[in-house]
């Protein structure tokens, strides 16, 4: 059976603005977590801040509010078993 996986992530540039904007999540109490980023977005630094898209608004309230910069994009992730997810821009 396959499994699927669906998710956000916000990409960033700058593993320092991954870790401010992860922390600003946390403090907003939105769970998160910095992953890897996928390789189809990294034109970063590696990492990105990955989050329930139930939370996508708040999400991006939380980033108009801090701005913390060297945003890459906001992105859907759709991961099936093994292969190679399907990512589109929020």
């Amino acid at each position: 059976m396959m499994t699927q996986e669906t998710f956000g992530i916000g990409a960033f540039r700058s593993r320092q603005q991954v870790m401010r904007f992860d922390s600003s999540l946390r403090r907003a109490g939105i769970h998160a977590q910095v992953i890897s980023t996928p390789r189809d977005v990294s034109v970063g630094c590696g990492l990105s801040v990955r989050f329930d898209l139930k939370d996508s608004q708040q999400v991006l309230d939380v980033y108009q509010r801090t701005r913390p910069g060297n945003l890459i994009g906001f992105y859907q992730v759709v991961r099936e078993g093994n292969g190679r997810p399907l990512i589109t821009p929020l």
